[in-house]
């Protein structure tokens, strides 16, 4: 087992990973830009770094100064966390030839499921249904135009790489696409430095549901379940639940048997995500892999009682699965909420200095936050703040502990997207399970333009 670890990422998840090293007794490293010095992760870790200036690109991307921080400080391996270099396969090439252990699956395997399109054609031979789309990349408008009219109208406009809904549009027409592809393609570059575009079927109404799992080096993979993530803004996940309402038991049972089954075909090890879009006949289809921990993964450990972070520890230590996938019990039904320093109205983001806080306590409720009173929060970094997970026996227990925690969070100094999330999950179609992709736009932004003005 590892004796030092650096985590090489900032906020909530490094605090998250922090704690599960402590509990191993394992010595943290947390590195942090210039503008986070004064962040929780910063003090909690047992070392702490400054590796640049608050972009990006100069402190929390650059792979040279974390790979030197990590060989000056001792630590053996690196996790990731979510976002950042967590799916960027030249750094955890870099990690091996550095004879540092990345956390996480191998170079390899990231580059093949970091493009979409590729991961489209290699599910497809791992057995896993695939929307209907293209499998090469769309060089310019025309392209597009041509491949549309074999698919047909409606299609999803999408980027091979990178993620959180960027370079992603619906599209209904030739009209529309023709004004998107090239805002899109310049999006998909300046975010992931890859403008490589294409086209898949849309399918109205769909549910957004992924597959936990985990597989070690052994051969042995377990499915943790499934998350349903319809309730999107932007095409970012905002409310994710574990078990899914929607899905039937058989459903259920073929989902986890084919993301299982990609897994092994794939040679896949540590936790990973088949992320899948379910039509209203519970048709499946493979819409892509994340290869490192997912934002929502309290809610599978809620349901569980497993602590992924320490099974990818153990994993990247070369440790074997303690457990088959009969030993995984589900019990009861978690609802996780992400809050972000935004407009409620608009979704922009709301940066500031957080003047006053109290995260509501009580049976059931988990947060994972990266900050407090005084907390001075930049336009640098994504706008997500923390989650609030509400755990109960039944998804009904869960709604009301997560609609009564919701009520009681007090934050002050900044907006924050409490209110449409309040919204959200006491609307009565949230609460009867009907919680497709276009829940966001159908019953929040709709209904919220009809509202009358008051003086």
């Amino acid at each position: 087992m590892f004796s030092k670890i650096l985590i090489a990422n900032r906020g909530e998840i490094a605090r998250r990973v922090i704690r599960t090293c402590k509990k191993m007794g394992i010595e943290t490293v947390a590195v942090y830009s210039e503008a986070d010095k004064d962040s929780l992760h910063v003090h909690e870790a047992d070392e702490a770094f400054c590796i640049g200036k608050p972009p990006v690109n100069q402190s929390y991307l650059n792979m040279d100064a974390i790979i030197r921080v990590a060989k000056e400080s001792g630590a053996e391996a690196i996790h990731p966390g979510y976002g950042l270099l967590s799916e960027n396969s030249e750094f955890s090439r870099v990690c091996h030839d550095e004879g540092l252990v990345f956390i996480g699956p191998g170079s390899d395997i990231i580059k093949a499921m970091g493009s979409k399109i590729e991961a489209r054609k290699t599910m497809k031979q791992a057995g896993m249904p695939i929307i209907e789309g293209i499998d090469i990349p769309l060089r310019n408008e025309e392209e597009a135009v041509l491949a549309a009219k074999e698919i047909g109208y409606p299609l999803m406009l999408k980027a091979s790489a990178g993620g959180g809904g960027i370079g992603m549009q619906v599209i209904r027409s030739e009209e529309e696409l023709r004004k998107a592809f090239a805002g899109n393609k310049k999006r998909a570059e300046s975010f992931f430095g890859d403008g490589t575009m294409y086209v898949e079927k849309y399918i109205e109404d769909s549910h957004h549901i992924e597959v936990q799992v985990l597989a070690d080096s052994f051969g042995n993979a377990v499915a943790l379940w499934e998350r349903e993530c319809s309730i999107q803004r932007r095409n970012q996940k905002v409310v994710e639940e574990a078990p899914s309402p929607f899905i039937s038991e058989s459903t259920r049972k073929k989902m986890l048997a084919s993301a299982l089954q990609a897994v092994r075909k794939i040679g896949y090890t540590n936790a990973g995500t088949m992320e899948c879009l379910v039509d209203k006949n519970q048709n499946f289809y493979f819409l892509e892999m994340n290869t490192r921990l997912q934002v929502e993964h309290p809610v599978t450990e809620e349901i569980t009682g497993l602590d992924l972070v320490e099974h990818q520890i153990k994993i990247a230590a070369g440790e074997r699965l303690e457990f088959s996938q009969e030993d995984i019990k589900r019990d009861g039904h978690a609802i996780e909420v992400r809050i972000y320093a935004e407009d409620p109205n608009t979704f922009y983001p709301s940066p500031g200095k957080i003047t006053f806080l109290r995260l509501p306590e009580g049976e059931g409720i988990r947060h994972e936050t990266a900050i407090e009173k005084g907390t001075v929060i930049t336009p640098f970094y994504d706008p997500m703040i923390g989650k609030l997970i509400a755990w109960g026996k039944d998804r009904q227990e869960a709604c009301n502990r997560l609609i009564e925690a919701l009520k009681h969070y007090q934050i002050e100094g900044i907006k924050t997207n409490i209110p449409m999330l309040l919204k959200t999950v006491s609307h009565e179609r949230f609460l009867a399970g009907d919680t497709t992709t276009q829940f966001v736009n159908r019953h929040y932004l709709q209904e919220s333009t009809k509202q009358p003005k008051t003086s």
